[in-house]
């Protein structure tokens, strides 16, 4: 989910960035932006989520004096909505990292031959930009899979027990306190999620040289 989330959102806001000015103040900010927050993770973001908007954080105070609980129905910040909400937040700028380029490779020509042909902005999007891009966006959608599916910090500092995901299987498979621990298992599913991880890389690194292939 914040695979799929996070591409939609950060290819649609890569668009946004790729149809202004090239030297504009706008994408020099959202660029650099997205460097530093792709790279902001692990037990740092999941404290600065909590004290953010944790049920015990300002925010939150706030908002729910004046009538709105977010946490009605209970504290999912903790849950797996809470893991993917965070996720997002490097997820987008790091979709915005790599498929920027993909979206700056569409001239602006072809838009115009389009129009010339007597064709609109469905016919733009369904014949030409949509086919360019589509294996750079599947291929950049694998690579945040792949991101969120091999993460572990932030997931273990946000939600202490259960494993919703495999890293924290693995994890209580190797540490249980219960006298429960299958070390034989744990490495069955990193092996597991290694082939996994192989597997999307190599699709990914496929489709990426059919998008380099219209990019030169």
């Amino acid at each position: 989910m914040s695979a799929l989330i996070g591409a939609v959102a950060g290819a649609l806001l890569a668009y946004a960035v790729a149809s202004g000015d090239p030297r504009g103040v706008l994408r020099r900010s959202v660029t650099s932006a997205a460097g530093v927050l792709a790279q902001f993770g692990g037990v740092t973001l999941t404290f600065a989520f909590i004290a953010t908007i944790g049920p015990a954080s300002f925010i939150y105070e706030s908002i729910k004096d004046r009538g709105l609980d977010i946490y009605v129905n209970g504290v999912w910040l903790y849950e797996l909505p809470g893991l993917i909400l965070i996720y997002l937040y490097f997820q987008i700028p790091l979709m915005v990292i790599v498929f920027l380029p993909a979206v700056d490779g569409i001239r602006p020509q072809w838009r115009e031959a389009t129009e010339s042909l007597g064709g609109g902005t469905w016919h733009y999007w369904r014949y030409v930009a949509g086919p360019l891009l589509a294996p750079s966006f599947l291929g950049c959608t694998l690579l945040l899979f792949a991101n969120a599916f091999s993460a572990y910090a932030t997931a273990a500092a946000l939600i202490t027990q259960g494993g919703v995901i495999l890293p924290l299987q693995i994890a209580n498979l190797l540490t249980s306190e219960t006298g429960r621990a299958q070390p034989g298992l744990a490495k069955a599913l990193a092996l597991a999620m290694i082939l996994v991880v192989l597997l999307v890389m190599t699709l990914y690194t496929v489709l990426q040289r059919r998008t380099s292939n219209w990019l030169r």
